[in-house]
């Protein structure tokens, strides 16, 4: 494995049925879904053992994400790879044209919350699409108790939690801890620690019209990972950074991952040595230049580029913007 060459990865998408999804993510994929019901989920990227990301193209084509891992972590994460058993990020498309449940995600010190050889769940969203009616819940009202969560109802909801109406391009931070649920016309590309872990609260009594039963709900385990200081959270401040020939915006920037938003119609430097980066294209498209060859990228591309090819080139065919994303190499 290690013998061959390395080069940008693109994987194959793995859609997940969710009764609160739609049909937009066939838009953002340029590829038919599945069957003719609500997807909720792409995911583009997953280093998990029931779900791993298989590579779409080239020499390593059928191959999966976790079998790189284990064959060739050094190449992929570079001088991340000691930290890190498995690919620390897991990235997805979010069609929510209903609302998902209002739910919260383990920090990695709840340990008995969560299962042996996983990690708690902090994650970022970046809006991509929003109607009028579109909100995020994120983060409680000061006084809320747990007996205010417990007794959760539909008319209750927005007298205990903060919320506010999402706009495309603002990206959100969900730290661990945090009540949260979002909906009503909204997609998003979601950023998280490789978990697959939620508690939910409450479902705004939906049916699941596959089994015709009320999904569970784990409101105790919820209650105990939930950080009750957690006051009303919002859209995140983007910082402008320097890049010469682009515009180049720093979304997020928390322990687990850091996001930036690149626009340019000029090429410009991706990726860095000894570290590995994820570009997302969410508008326009062009091509990585890397080791003399070329990589498309159009809306909805997601690609990893590992450590070992270090900086490449983006090409842009028209005006592009770019999401790129990081694991920060300190704590």
């Amino acid at each position: 494995m290690t013998s061959l060459p390395f080069y940008p990865l693109r994987f194959e998408p793995i859609y997940q049925y969710r009764l609160w999804g739609g049909r937009r993510l066939a838009d953002w994929l340029d590829a038919p879904l599945p069957g003719d019901g609500p997807i909720g989920e792409a995911w583009l990227l997953s280093d998990r053992d029931e779900y791993p990301s298989r590579v779409a193209e080239g020499p390593l084509k059928g191959l999966t994400i976790s079998q790189l891992m284990e064959q060739s972590a050094d190449m992929i994460l570079g001088r991340l790879a000691p930290r890190f058993a498995r690919f620390p990020l897991l990235l997805k498309l979010l069609d929510v044209s209903g609302m998902l449940s209002v739910q919260v995600h383990p920090p990695d010190a709840a340990l008995d919350l969560i299962p042996k050889g996983d990690t708690g769940k902090t994650e970022a969203w970046v809006v991509l699409e929003a109607a009028a009616e579109s909100r995020v819940y994120a983060g409680l009202k000061p006084g809320t108790t747990p007996a205010d969560l417990r007794a959760l109802s539909k008319q209750s909801v927005d007298e205990y939690l903060a919320s506010f109406t999402p706009v495309r391009g603002q990206a959100i931070l969900i730290e661990a801890g945090t009540v949260h649920a979002l909906g009503q016309g909204v997609v998003v590309f979601e950023i998280q620690e490789n978990s697959d872990i939620t508690f939910r609260l409450f479902d705004w009594d939906h049916t699941d019209p596959r089994t015709g039963h009320p999904r569970a709900l784990q409101v105790e385990q919820a209650l105990a990972c939930i950080d009750f200081a957690q006051g009303a959270v919002g859209p995140a401040a983007p910082v402008a950074e320097a890049l010469e020939s682009a515009t180049r915006e720093r979304l997020l920037d928390c322990s687990h991952f850091q996001v930036w938003r690149i626009e340019s119609a000029a090429p410009f430097p991706v990726g860095a040595p000894g570290v590995p980066h994820i570009l997302v294209c969410i508008g326009g498209g062009g091509h990585i230049e890397q080791a003399g060859r070329d990589f498309a990228m159009e809306k909805g591309t997601v690609m990893l580029l590992p450590a070992v090819i270090g900086r490449c080139r983006f090409r842009p065919e028209d005006p592009v913007t770019l999401l790129a994303i990081a694991v920060p190499e300190h704590l």
